[in-house]
């Protein structure tokens, strides 16, 4: 088992074995594991979360940055990981008694056991920034909206800020630099221009674990796991936290088309380690549950979780803003990738995610060539060895396949009731996908599909 201690104070002392790794919470301190911004604990300033959303918000920072100096590559399958997070809580029966390793253990495929222990200050207590006293103070929005510079998002915000004209919301993105944060940055930007500033405010967090120096008591290993399935559990954290701040009926957005919340493997090869969980609805459910018992009672909200992304676009509430600021949004797996084969940086145009966005693209007649490889006629991907050409072989596989109901159950359970529907979302996904590639096929794709 890989042990971690979490520490907002870090007088408190030191485990005697060197094998625990520290991780230590110091907005803007140089002595800090866990970095939490490039010039600063800027992020953090002007609201204060209750003590509740506060200590989630850590366990998601926490479990994340766990998530990414825990290598999966030395454990028996070279995958599963036995993790162990001790975290400073106000409560720690309360804590204790939520079922957080359950809930990460379905999202990360990991075994977690997370560990509360009594901390009586609170994490932003000496943030430069936060607001003092004891009373929440919010950034004076009616929503929080996860905002990760993808299509998905970009939809979402539109949607919600044409829904009601007096709504304001407040945009959340996480980055680490590269081209997702350039996305962020350049569709805020637009975004603000059209809608103003009264009604969109933005925080977008950098954190990740930070590298070693002579300051800190105890530095992290310096490999990185790049299979960061926690990712969305330290978004979800942090918005809800900032939820709080505002108050305790104040939701939380997840803009996420149905198909990729359920994520149905294509292939029995894919399922496990390729079958990402950031917003299964069972996980939305543990996690729902789990953060109630702490104390965080506020709603997460995905509008567009038994609809496919084609029929997001079609369905968008102002389709000329969407059409023109698409191009604007990055919806890539590793959009820096291309910098490597000397291509054009963005979407790639081969990983899933980049071939369902343009699946759903051709569903509305807006799909174009414009990615660093262009799948549709690149014979070479769908050579054995390649690759690149894995997920598009993947979906050719999967897609083209009679395959039976049941496999909707292949990456997790569903909400009881809520069968029906999402195996809808999941049959009209791959009709977008099989639509996509018959129509626009080229060379030898063209002929692989007419032989199938």
């Amino acid at each position: 088992m890989t042990s971690y201690l979490l520490r907002t104070d870090l007088a408190h002392p030191l485990p005697p074995s060197p094998d625990v790794r520290i991780l230590d919470w110091a907005p803007g301190n140089r002595a800090a594991t866990m970095q939490t911004g490039e010039r600063g604990p800027e992020f953090f300033a002007g609201w204060r979360p209750t003590r509740a959303g506060a200590d989630l918000m850590l366990l998601g920072a926490g479990a994340y940055c766990v998530d990414r100096t825990a290598r999966r590559r030395p454990t028996a399958d070279a995958w599963t990981r036995s993790l162990q997070l001790r975290v400073p809580v106000a409560d720690a029966d309360v804590w204790a008694s939520a079922k957080w390793d359950t809930a990460l253990g379905f999202l990360t495929g990991d075994d977690w056991h997370i560990e509360p222990y009594y901390e009586r200050r609170h994490p932003l207590v000496r943030v430069p920034g936060v607001p003092r006293g004891d009373r929440p103070m919010g950034l004076e929005a009616d929503g929080i909206c996860l905002f990760s510079g993808g299509l998905d998002s970009l939809c979402g915000v539109i949607d919600l800020l044409e829904e009601d004209p007096q709504r304001r919301l407040c945009l959340l993105s996480h980055h680490e630099g590269g081209q997702a944060s350039t996305a962020q940055v350049a569709l805020l930007g637009e975004l603000v221009a059209h809608y103003g500033r009264e009604r969109i405010t933005s925080r977008r967090l950098y954190l990740r674990p930070a590298p070693s120096n002579q300051f800190q008591a105890r530095p992290l290993p310096t490999g990185r796991e790049n299979t960061t399935r926690s990712r969305s559990l330290l978004f979800l954290s942090t918005a809800l936290a900032m939820a709080t701040a505002t108050g305790p009926d104040v939701p939380v957005y997840v803009p996420e088309n149905g198909f990729i919340g359920i994520n149905v493997p294509l292939t029995r090869a894919r399922a496990g380690s390729l079958s990402t969980r950031t917003t299964h609805p069972h996980f939305m459910h543990l996690l729902a549950e789990a953060s109630t018992t702490v104390g965080v009672p506020n709603l997460v909200i995905n509008p567009y979780r038994l609809t496919t992304k084609g029929e997001i676009l079609a369905q968008s509430r102002n389709p000329g803003l969407l059409r023109r600021l698409a191009p604007l949004s990055v919806s890539c797996a590793h959009p820096e990738t291309a910098r490597y084969a000397k291509r054009p940086q963005g979407n790639c145009g081969y990983c899933f995610p980049c071939l369902i966005r343009r699946a759903s693209l051709a569903h509305v007649g807006w799909d174009t060539d414009t990615y660093a490889w262009n799948v549709l006629a690149e014979g070479a991907l769908l050579e054995p060895r390649t690759r690149r050409g894995a997920d598009l072989r993947a979906i050719i596989s999967g897609a083209f396949t009679n395959r039976p109901d049941r496999d909707i159950l292949r990456n997790g359970p569903l909400p009881r009731g809520e069968g029906t529907a999402f195996l809808r979302v999941w049959r009209q996904g791959l009709v977008e996908l099989r639509t996509w590639l018959e129509q626009g096929a080229k060379g030898d794709l063209a002929a692989l599909l007419g032989a199938s």
